[in-house]
C-alpha cells in the first residue's frame, strides 16, 4: 500500500514544478569566504537502489544508545564525514516546508499560493552545496512525486528519494533517483556509502505524512519555513515546531507577492532531546553550539554578520583618527544595519552583553533621571566614568555634585526645553515630555512624519557631563507594526554599539506593546562608526567566533503604560553567547 502523503513545499502543482529547473551553481556564492572545504572522495552513486522498511524511531533509539558518538547538532558540512569512514547508523535533514500560521501546507493535493520568490529560494537552498563534487538529496513521498510534471523528474542536481511501500513503483530507467520504504531506511541508505561520500545535505520536501513524522524529530537539525502570514484555506497540516529545542536563526523582512505577506524563518535544533513543547524556551546552556550544518547562504544571513563584517571592514579600512580621549581610533563615516525585530532579540553572541544593564539603563532614561548613583546602587556601572569628581572637573562641571550627569538623555526625552537645576529637583510638568508626544502619535496619527524623539539640544550641551550619541529617534507604523531608525552621530564598536542595539531595540518593543503594535524593524544609523586602538585585539578575535541564534524576549503583557514598566517585566530566553570579552572604556 502506498503511504498516503499530502503536500508539502515541494512541488505540489505544475506552477511549482515548472520552476524547479536546474540553476548554476556560481550564481549561489557569496562574497565573503566563511568556510573552508575539505577535498571528499568522489564516489558515484549508483543509479537506482531500493532500500528495506527501517522506522525513524528506531533511529532515534540507536541515538539514544551511542551518545559518546558525536551527535548530527555539532556536525559541519565537512568534519562530518572526513573522507574515509561513513558516519554511524543514520544522517540528520533539514526540513524544507511553506505553511501558513496555522501550519497549513496545501489543499485539495496542491499548494494554495502561487509565490515565485518561494519557489526560487526552494531551488537554491536544496541546490547549493559547499564542495561542488557533492550534491544534495530531497526526500519526498510517492504523491509528491508524481505531482511533478514528467519532464521535470527528478527534480535536477539533486539525488531524488522517493517513499513508497508499493512493490509497482518503477523507476529502473530514471537517474539520480532511489526509493526507501520508511523515513528511517532512507536516512539509513543516505548514511551508507557511496552516499555518505557523495551527498552533503540532506533536505525532507514532504508530503503531509512524512513532514508530521519528520518536523520536530532528533534527527531534524533546522527547519526552513516559509511563513506565510495571510489566512490561507487549507485542508493538510503539520505540527507546530517545536519552540523547547528549536529557535530562530534568521528571519527575513516581509515581502509581498500576489497579495500575500510572507518571511523566510530558518530554526536551528539548539537541544539534541525533544523537551516537553510546552511553547517555552528554556534558560539552559544550548546543547548545541555549532550551526555550520546550515546551508552557506543561510547561515551567513545571521543578523549578527551585519555588526560583525562593518567592525572586520573598520579594522581593514578605517581611516586613523585621533579623538577626544586621546586614545586614538579606527574609523568609518555613514554606516547602516538594519535587525528584524520579529522573531528575536539582537542581543549580540559572540560575546555576552550585559543585559542587566540594558534594562536598567533604559528604565532610567525613561525615568527621566539624571543621577548616575540611582543605577550605582542596582550595581549598574556603565556610567561611572562620566560621573565622578574627577572627570566633572575636567570638562568645567566643578559646580555639580558627584553623580549628577546634568541633562542628558532621560531629561531630553521629557522634559526638552525645561531648565535644568540638578540631579535632585522636580521637573513634573516642566518642558516638553517628547516620549509621550511619540505615544500619541503612534497611536492616534500613525502616519505622521514627525514621530521623533531628540536627545540632541545645543542649549543643553555645554551642561551635560556627556553630550548624546545616540541623539535622534524617528519611529515608523506600517502593517500594525512599529520600526525605529536611531542615528548616532558617535559609536563606539566594541563597548557601546552592542548595547546600543539591544537598548533601541527593546525601547521598540516596549512602545509596540503600549500602542498595540507588534515590533517591526530597527535601523541603525551612525556617522562616525570607530574601534578604539585599545580594543582591536579583542574585535580581531570576537569577529572569530560563530553567532548562536539570538535570543527570544518576552515581556509583561498586562504593562500598557511606558511608565509602568520594571526590570520584572522583562524575561530573556534563549540567550547563551560566548564569554565576556574585556575591553576599557575610553573616557
Amino acid at each position: 500500500m502506498d503511504l498516503p502523503l499530502n503536500p508539502s513545499h515541494s512541488s505540489l502543482s505544475t506552477q511549482k514544478a515548472k520552476t524547479l529547473n536546474p540553476i548554476s551553481h556560481s550564481s549561489l556564492s557569496l562574497s565573503l569566504p566563511l568556510f573552508s572545504s575539505v577535498s571528499p572522495l568522489s564516489i558515484q552513486a549508483p543509479q537506482v537502489r531500493i532500500a528495506t522498511s527501517f522506522n525513524i524511531k528506531h533511529l532515534s533509539l540507536i541515538r539514544n544508545l551511542t551518545r559518546n558518538i558525536p551527535t548530527m547538532a555539532s556536525h559541519t558540512t565537512t568534519s562530518s564525514i572526513n573522507g574515509n569512514v561513513p558516519p554511524v547508523g543514520f544522517r540528520p535533514y533539514q526540513v524544507v516546508v511553506a505553511a501558513t500560521r496555522d501550519m497549513g501546507i496545501g489543499k485539495d493535493g496542491k499548494l494554495p499560493w502561487k509565490l515565485p520568490s518561494d519557489l526560487k529560494f526552494f531551488k537554491q537552498i536544496t541546490l547549493s552545496t559547499s564542495d561542488p563534487n557533492k550534491k544534495n538529496a530531497v526526500i519526498m513521498g510517492r504523491k509528491t512525486w508524481e505531482s511533478i510534471p514528467s519532464q521535470y523528474r527528478p527534480l535536477p542536481g539533486r539525488l531524488n528519494v522517493v517513499l513508497t511501500r508499493s512493490g509497482s513503483f518503477d523507476i529502473a530507467t530514471l537517474e539520480n533517483v532511489v526509493s526507501c520504504g520508511s523515513m528511517g531506511s532512507a536516512l539509513e541508505l543516505l548514511a551508507s556509502t557511496p552516499y555518505c561520500f557523495s551527498i552533503e545535505k540532506i533536505f525532507v520536501i514532504g508530503g503531509g505524512q512524512i513532514l508530521r513524522e519528520s518536523l520536530n524529530a532528533p534527527e531534524c537539525e533546522a527547519i526552513h519555513l516559509t511563513d506565510i502570514e495571510a489566512p490561507i484555506e487549507c485542508d493538510t497540516f503539520i505540527p507546530p515546531i517545536d519552540s523547547s529545542v528549536y529557535q530562530p536563526w534568521y528571519s527575513s523582512f516581509p515581502v509581498k507577492e500576489n497579495n500575500i505577506l510572507y518571511s523566510f524563518v530558518t530554526y536551528v535544533r539548539i537541544r539534541n532531546n525533544n523537551g516537553n513543547s510546552n511553547g517555552n524556551l528554556k534558560k539552559d546552556k544550548f546543547e548545541v553550539d555549532n550551526f555550520l550544518f546550515l546551508p552557506k547562504l543561510v547561515y551567513e544571513r545571521h543578523e549578527e554578520y551585519l555588526y560583525l563584517r562593518l567592525v572586520e571592514d573598520i579594522l581593514k579600512n578605517g581611516a586613523s583618527k585621533n579623538d577626544r580621549t586621546g586614545t586614538g581610533t579606527l574609523s568609518k563615516f555613514g554606516c547602516q544595519m538594519r535587525f528584524n525585530l520579529r522573531k528575536s532579540l539582537p542581543l549580540l553572541t559572540t560575546k555576552r552583553v550585559f543585559w542587566r544593564g540594558v534594562v536598567e539603563e533604559l528604565l532610567w532614561f525613561i525615568s527621566g533621571s539624571t543621577n548616575a548613583k540611582v543605577l550605582q546602587e542596582k550595581g549598574i556601572h556603565i556610567w561611572d566614568g562620566n560621573a565622578t569628581r574627577e572627570y566633572l572637573d575636567s570638562v568645567g562641571l566643578a559646580h555639580r555634585e558627584e553623580g549628577d550627569l546634568g541633562p542628558i538623555y532621560g531629561f531630553q526625552w521629557r522634559h526638552f526645553g525645561a531648565k535644568y537645576t540638578d540631579m535632585h529637583a522636580d521637573y513634573t510638568g516642566k518642558g516638553f515630555d517628547q516620549l509621550k508626544d511619540v505615544i500619541d502619535k503612534i497611536k492616534n496619527k500613525p502616519d505622521d512624519r514627525r514621530t521623533i524623539i531628540s536627545a540632541w539640544n545645543p542649549s543643553d550641551l555645554q551642561q551635560m557631563a556627556l553630550p548624546p550619541c545616540h541623539m535622534f529617534a524617528q519611529f515608523y507604523v506600517e502593517n500594525g507594526e512599529l520600526s525605529c531608525q536611531m542615528y548616532q552621530r558617535s559609536a563606539d564598536m566594541g563597548l557601546g554599539v552592542p548595547f546600543n542595539i539591544a537598548s533601541y531595540s527593546l525601547l521598540t518593543y516596549m512602545i509596540a506593546q503600549v500602542c498595540g503594535l507588534k515590533p517591526g524593524d530597527f535601523v541603525h544609523v551612525i556617522g562616525d562608526a570607530h574601534v578604539y586602538r585599545t580594543h582591536v585585539k579583542p574585535l580581531e578575535d570576537q569577529i572569530q567566533k560563530q553567532p548562536k541564534p539570538f535570543p527570544i524576549l518576552k515581556i509583561n503583557p498586562l504593562k500598557k503604560d511606558i511608565d509602568s514598566f520594571e526590570a520584572s517585566d522583562f524575561k530573556l530566553v534563549g540567550y547563551d553567547p560566548h564569554n565576556k570579552i574585556e575591553m576599557k572604556m575610553a573616557v
